[in-house]
């Protein structure tokens, strides 16, 4: 089976292109399941319930998120009711939300854990500690588990990658929204990739104006991060899955416009 996973959506410009392109992106790739980091979807940061439930009107089956999640107190109710939306696993058990799902498909189940790294992040639980423990909750339930890594610093997702290799069906990478080109099947046969990108406008620095992030790093003087607008892409990696083993089967990244 082929599972898509998609890169940070920015703004309603991130969530508006894949409600007009996703469908037929799904249709033309025959995906048989779509996550996507949200965490970014709403404007000015953060996500919400409305931008939560574009994303699922626009074909995504699943949700992730990372430092941003709690930026709006409006979607702390969603994160303890939803299914099918989870925060990093190493914040604070009390926290609304929880750090992993599994998702009923029919035929086979998918696990998902949300982990953030804690180099250049916030001090939370040790990632390594926190994801083995996720795993150890689900893996009765399923042998295909995806693992969003919320994080900036590469070698920790790298190092993150290689710990989990034969312990997870894929470990993809998100945050800095810059789609990597190192995608590949790790030894042990878990799908790898360091960031899977952003879903936002393409002329932008990270779904941001472009022009106020120039002046901001001219002079260093504070400025207010307002949305970019203009034509917009999508980013990820397609994991093709056996899914009697669990095992990754091959990747494919993934850009469209």
């Amino acid at each position: 089976m082929n599972i898509l996973v998609l890169g940070d959506v920015v703004n309603s410009e991130g969530c508006q292109f894949l409600r007009k392109n996703l469908s037929a992106f799904k249709k033309l790739k025959a995906i048989d399941f779509c996550i996507a980091n949200g965490e970014n979807s709403a404007d000015g940061n953060g996500i919400t319930p409305d931008s939560a439930q574009s994303l699922f009107a626009a074909g995504v089956d699943f949700i992730t998120t990372g430092n941003h999640v709690y930026r709006r107190k409006e979607v702390y109710d969603l994160l303890d009711e939803s299914e099918f939306i989870i925060r990093p696993c190493n914040y604070p058990s009390q926290n609304p939300g929880v750090g992993s799902q599994v998702v009923d498909c029919g035929f086979y189940s998918i696990g998902i854990i949300n982990v953030m790294g804690t180099m250049y992040m916030e001090s939370l639980e040790n990632p390594f500690h926190a994801v083995t423990k996720e795993i150890e909750k689900i893996k009765d339930k399923t042998n295909i588990i995806f693992v969003d890594l919320h994080a900036e610093a590469t070698s920790e997702k790298k190092a993150l990658g290689f710990f989990l290799d034969g312990k997870v069906t894929a470990l993809f990478g998100t945050h800095t929204h810059v789609l990597t080109a190192d995608n590949t099947v790790l030894p042990m046969g878990t799908g790898y990739i360091t960031d899977v990108g952003m879903c936002g406008v393409k002329e932008s620095v990270l779904g941001v104006d472009k022009d106020i992030i120039i002046e901001k790093f001219r002079f260093n003087m504070p400025a207010r991060f307002d949305k970019a607008q203009g034509k917009a892409m999508a980013n990820g990696c397609i994991f093709t899955v056996d899914s009697k083993s669990g095992k990754c089967i091959s990747t494919e990244l993934v850009s469209f416009e």
